[in-house]
């Protein structure tokens, strides 16, 4: 089960609870009413039916409330899966074709053409983390734990070597505070990394079937 379903089964919970304390608000005047001996105080009652009125009317609006900023908060979602989706399928449409690659902005070091398809792909997947950690898909443990093992490949680290300024800038111009402790969270992994010695290197990643 992913955090993003136990957070938004949450939400639907809390909406339930605050829709069910209005119906019961609702109803109390009547079980008052139906409960209260003949000779009754009609004044009093006539009151306390106010106040509860009053009460249903504002956990109504706070139901409300609660409502519309979880509809605004899937909208959001939806807008950024999106875009993920229109970026993923230029990224892909490049690493296809080696002639559009050129379209992109060039590389900060000088690379090779199968080195720049590496390094896309690599982004790609930095690019989804980024989206689910700013969403709260996972939290900070999990993603230092992803960063830990995804670091000790030769290309996670040739990526972040190439591109890891342009990541920072990136964040620093959006401004988003998420964002911009992704990007400080990947920038210590890495340096972890390098201080704890050498990558994996591509070339052993798969053993030799001869």
């Amino acid at each position: 089960m992913t955090q993003s379903f136990v957070r938004h089964r949450k939400t639907l919970m809390k909406i339930t609870t605050v829709l069910t304390a209005v119906a019961t608000l609702g109803l109390a005047p009547l079980l008052i009413q139906a409960l209260s001996p003949t000779r009754t105080d009609w004044q009093r009652l006539s009151d306390i039916s106010q106040i509860y009125g009053s009460l249903v009317s504002a956990i109504a609006l706070v139901g409300v409330a609660v409502s519309l900023a979880y509809q605004a908060h899937q909208a959001t979602t939806l807008q950024e899966e999106t875009q993920r989706a229109s970026h993923r399928q230029l990224v892909t449409m490049a690493l296809n074709d080696p002639d559009l690659m050129v379209c992109w902005e060039p590389m900060s070091a000088e690379v090779t053409l199968l080195e720049a398809k590496q390094i896309g792909f690599v982004n790609l997947i930095i690019s989804n983390w980024s989206a689910d950690y700013r969403l709260k898909r996972f939290n900070e443990a999990q993603l230092r734990r992803r960063l830990e093992v995804h670091f000790r490949g030769e290309m996670a680290r040739k990526h972040w070597q190439v591109g890891g300024a342009g990541w920072r800038l990136s964040a620093e111009a959006a401004g988003e505070s998420r964002l911009l402790r992704f990007v400080s969270l990947i920038e210590e992994s890495y340096e972890q990394a390098v201080a704890a010695g050498p990558p994996h290197p591509s070339s052993a990643y798969f053993r030799n079937s001869a």
